[in-house]
């Protein structure tokens, strides 16, 4: 929606007035309140707003977001291809290239009234129909930046020269769904995020004072670590995100292996998703970014028009089995896509971490990858 002025929205917080855009990470070590996007593939957007306000999440207006229909969304890759790429990454592990790999897919549908889709309305569903601790909105429509976000997962936090990560590995219906494996894989990303943070923080200072909590979440329960650090001296915005994205969690290990893997095996860019998504506040020298995962963004540009899209996925290890790796990312995205598609009232969240990922059925997908029911 073009006509719609730039915002951003996180934490109880709305930041409009937009004074400048800029892909220079250096500028968030400046002055100012910036919402930041970083996508998957390095694309930066860090946007200046001159009014931030505390004005929580408003509640959804009836008709205000129109989703696509729940049997419009097609995936990057279908079950077969998914479960061959979950045992590619496998035998990229015998060989000993690779101790995991986040193995990723993209979902898309029509926008049914593009030029009435507003991100920050679908926000205002996600708020009630999936709470989430990192949720937010950036619209920057001008700059092609849409996207609303209920990420559970902390990227980046920073107070002062304090920063720390929350990387997520380890997921299941219920906490007697996790197994040793998930244990494994969340313990292989703390030690890949505490490697990527000792590149920038000072030497003795990273910690990790949290390993393998259990956290619940709307339909799922996920094992979370904390990895924290105090930067060294000179080092900025510029050198932590070098230090430390993408992400260790929607990535793999070693990173640089896994990245290579990904790049081969998925056949649609990530965009925001697995990015960062979030906000730095300057004059204070705080910041919070989220992973961007259960993230929804519009591509105004696709060809065939306006398309929503969403992206799931899974961490892949020599003990992953193929068809519990779909699943997990059908866990993911179920009840997600049935918000997007207005399938949730916005009042039913139901209990964290009760039931099923919609509080009544699963979603299944067929061999091309729709959502079925």
């Amino acid at each position: 929606m073009h006509d719609l002025p730039p915002l951003a929205r996180f934490g109880g917080l709305l930041a409009t007035d937009l004074r400048d855009v800029t892909s220079d990470p250096g500028a968030l070590d400046s002055t100012g309140f910036w919402a930041v996007t970083a996508d998957f593939e390095g694309r930066l957007v860090c946007a200046r707003f001159g009014d931030v306000r505390p004005d929580p999440v408003p509640a959804p207006v009836p008709g205000a977001w129109r989703g696509p229909d729940a049997d419009e969304w097609s995936s990057s890759l279908g079950r077969a291809e998914y479960t061959a790429g979950v045992r590619r990454i496998r035998e990229h592990i015998e060989a000993g290239e690779v101790y995991q790999a986040n193995l990723c897919r993209v979902m898309s549908a029509p926008l049914p009234d593009p030029a009435g889709a507003d991100v920050d309305a679908l926000t205002a569903l996600l708020a009630r129909g999936n709470p989430a601790p990192y949720a937010g909105t950036i619209r920057l429509p001008a700059h092609g930046v849409e996207i609303a976000t209920a990420s559970p997962e902390l990227y980046l936090r920073r107070t002062g020269r304090r920063v720390e990560s929350g990387p997520i590995k380890g997921t299941g219906r219920t906490a007697a769904d996790l197994l040793p494996k998930d244990h494994a894989e969340n313990v292989m990303i703390v030690d890949l995020v505490r490697n990527d943070l000792g590149r920038v923080c000072a030497t003795g200072s990273v910690t990790v004072p949290e390993l393998c909590a259990l956290e619940e979440h709307p339909g799922l329960v996920h094992l979370v670590s904390t990895v924290a650090g105090e930067l060294a001296e000179g080092a900025g915005w510029p050198e932590l995100l070098a230090a430390t994205f993408p992400p260790g969690s929607v990535t793999g290990a070693p990173k640089s292996s896994a990245l290579r893997i990904i790049e081969a095996l998925e056949t649609a860019p990530r965009g925001p998703y697995c990015g960062g998504i979030g906000w730095v506040d300057a004059d204070r020298g705080t910041a919070e970014l989220a992973v961007g995962i259960r993230t929804f963004w519009i591509d105004r540009t696709a060809p065939g028009g306006p398309r929503l899209l969403f992206g799931t996925g899974a961490g892949i290890t020599w003990g992953s089995d193929p068809d519990r790796e779909w699943a997990e990312t059908e866990l993911k995205a179920a009840r997600l896509l049935r918000v997007a598609s207005g399938a949730v009232e916005a009042h039913a969240t139901g209990p964290t971490g009760a039931g099923g990922p919609t509080g009544t059925t699963e979603a299944q997908t067929d061999e091309r990858g729709r959502t079925v029911r």
